[in-house]
């Protein structure tokens, strides 16, 4: 269609009008709050008035004038804590997590489709560009039911703490009044973009519109990070509060109480959080169409579709260890005794389970490359490598989730002479396990290389120099990872922490050298063959859809435990949780809470894949089956 139709106009007038009234009918509720955040009136000028009483903050320790109440003192009682012959905090869990799985897609996507749609405008090969702006609507489509149902989640959330929790909501939003107001606002502002970003693609497709579009993408993404950091400030303000004195009462500054010590830490583990899953849960709808498809030419898109998703999810994944070992930094250096819960006392368990996970991704994600190497002519030559890449891989997946002490009854730990195994042990500390999750992205990065090269062959003079770069960058790499992992035996624990940066600096060096310098001597490479997109088994789908699946176990696991460290308390230090249900459950029952987030997910989202499939436009002209279709940027 050339312009946009009148039944789209419709919806997009109907739906800013519905944002608008929902906006307009949340705002009295935010500004009828007690008062917080530094709008209370000052007093009127007396020559009796009292001076104005101040107080310490918690944190930065600086004074400033008491404005707020203090936190209230909950009773169990039916008042503070009302029952519903259920546990309030599951069903406030179920309703989070499944807001939490719905946002950070609806996150996630439009950064996709902002990268992917630049791609297609800057690419000069038209059937290229068309491709790029096909996928970048597929992209958005999926979102879109997608976002509808993270606000009507959103508004179960609210509703569920307004009905379970209401002395603990009353207290946190008259600290962050301004914010959720900010919110509501930026979440309508969002809306209406979101609408007009989807229902004007065609008529904004060539020219000058089309960057007036990218443009809207990139307005729509800022919006969208800005929502979820402030989000974050209400979870990080719960787990490290600032802006408040010992009492919880709110001194002036509303920079303070957002900005607390985890803010930064948990707004970057959360994005790349966001973009690795959102990443998985497109691929899985790229293998559900791919399994779905009827033609090879359908086979063909989707399968590209489901590899630029991983591609992008996987470009996310490297990096958010790094980001995870930073927040534990900062919990650490907040509170020593919540570092301790975490990695060594009540929580440390669960870490074990998320060693799985983790060790299952990067397992996965490198058995996809190595089933799409099927694709391409000349991949046979790499194929002798794998076995042993695969050695490496279980080896470090073992040491990886290897705890340091064992759960055991009194009699074996009679026998072992201790809760340390004499020999397990040795790979249960954070020395080996270092070692190990570097190694594994590192053979990661390998894997991706070996897949850029599969049907290519470098001819530029430099090459054979290039080629012994690269095997001396990885040797060095493996070398130094393994021989600082060992040297961490003998040396104190206090400098054997220092030890993860030159462990992460090797590997971060053969994923930036590395893959740039391949990608340089591949430039103008022979061709052995082209890509056949679409010729990859369907065990290659399958690990996409293992791969989204995994990342939505672990974010749900990470969910809890970073709830969970808070402990009795629903503001730590400063309002006490003394609800029935102020006990940290167990693992099992953790587990199986986690299991039905996921699997409640996953039923949801097939339909919203049902839905995106409904009337999809015809995927663009592509070359038949054996004919070279051009490859996604990055992937050369």
């Amino acid at each position: 269609m050339a312009t946009i139709t009148k039944q789209a106009r419709k919806k997009i007038w109907a739906f800013l009008a519905l944002g608008t009234f929902v906006g307009l009918l949340l705002l009295p509720l935010f500004l009828s709050l007690p008062a917080g955040a530094g709008d209370t009136p000052a007093p009127a000028a007396s020559t009796d008035a009292k001076p104005v009483e101040k107080s310490r903050d918690v944190w930065y320790k600086t004074e400033g004038p008491v404005i707020g109440a203090p936190a209230p003192k909950t009773t169990d009682s039916a008042k503070d804590y009302p029952r519903y012959n259920f546990e309030s905090r599951v069903i406030l869990w179920v309703a989070l997590q499944q807001h939490l799985y719905y946002g950070s897609f609806v996150l996630a996507v439009p950064i996709f489709c902002m990268i992917v749609e630049y791609l297609g405008v800057i690419t000069k090969d038209k059937a290229l560009s068309r491709k790029y702006d096909q996928l970048a609507y597929d992209f958005v489509k999926i979102s879109l039911t997608a976002y509808s149902i993270t606000a009507l989640l959103g508004g179960i959330v609210i509703f569920t703490f307004l009905t379970l929790y209401p002395t603990f909501f009353g207290y946190l939003s008259s600290i962050f009044r301004p914010v959720m107001a900010t919110y509501a606002l930026l979440f309508i502002a969002e809306s209406g973009t979101l609408y007009i970003y989807y229902y004007a693609w065609e008529r904004m497709r060539e020219g000058f519109l089309k960057w007036i579009h990218v443009a809207m993408s990139v307005i729509l993404n800022v919006i969208g990070t800005v929502l979820m950091m402030l989000a974050n400030s209400w979870i990080a303000f719960m787990q490290s509060p600032a802006g408040v004195d010992a009492d919880g009462r709110y001194l002036g500054n509303v920079w303070h109480v957002i900005h607390t010590t985890l803010w930064n830490p948990i707004n970057v583990h959360r994005l790349l959080g966001n973009m690795a899953f959102g990443g998985g849960v497109v691929a899985a709808y790229a293998a559900y169409r791919f399994l779905t498809a009827k033609s090879d030419e359908e086979r063909a898109h989707y399968d590209w579709m489901g590899y630029v998703a991983m591609f992008i999810g996987i470009c996310f994944l490297i990096p958010l260890p790094f980001a995870g070992y930073w927040l534990m930094r900062e919990v650490y250096a907040y509170r020593q005794q919540m570092g301790i819960t975490l990695m060594g006392g009540l929580l440390a368990w669960l870490f074990i389970i998320q060693a799985v996970m983790i060790g299952a991704l990067f397992l996965t994600a490198n058995y996809y490359l190595w089933q799409g190497m099927d694709r391409m002519p000349g991949a046979e030559r790499f194929q002798k490598y794998i076995k042993y890449m695969v050695f490496v891989l279980i080896m470090c997946f073992i040491v990886w989730l290897t705890p340091h002490t064992m759960v055991m009854t009194p009699a074996e730990l009679k026998a072992m002479g201790g809760q340390q195994h004499p020999v397990l042990g040795n790979y249960g500390v954070m020395s080996a396990k270092n070692g190990a999750i570097n190694t594994i992205i590192t053979t990661t990065v390998l894997s991706f290389i070996m897949y850029q090269r599969a049907n290519k062959i470098p001819t530029v003079k430099w090459a054979p120099y290039g080629n012994a770069f690269l095997f001396g960058l990885f040797t060095m790499a493996y070398v130094n990872i393994i021989w600082l992992a060992i040297y961490g035996y003998y040396i104190p624990a206090n400098v054997r922490v220092g030890l993860s940066v030159p462990q992460v600096a090797s590997t971060l060096s053969c994923l930036f050298i590395g893959v740039i310098l391949n990608s340089i001597m591949l430039k103008g490479a022979k061709d052995v063959g082209p890509i056949v997109w679409g010729k990859i088994s369907v065990r290659g789908q399958y690990a996409l859809i293992m791969l989204a699946t995994s990342f939505t176990w672990m974010m749900g696991l990470m969910g809890y435990i970073r709830s969970s460290v808070r402990l009795f308390w629903h503001v730590n230090e400063i309002m006490r949780d003394n609800s029935p249900w102020a006990f940290t459950h167990t693992i099992g029952f953790g587990a199986n809470m986690i299991s039905f987030n996921v699997l409640f997910f996953w039923l949801t989202i097939l339909f919203v894949f049902w839905l995106g499939a409904l009337g999809v436009r015809k995927a663009p002209a592509t070359a038949p089956v054996g004919q070279k279709v051009p490859a996604p940027a990055g992937s050369r």
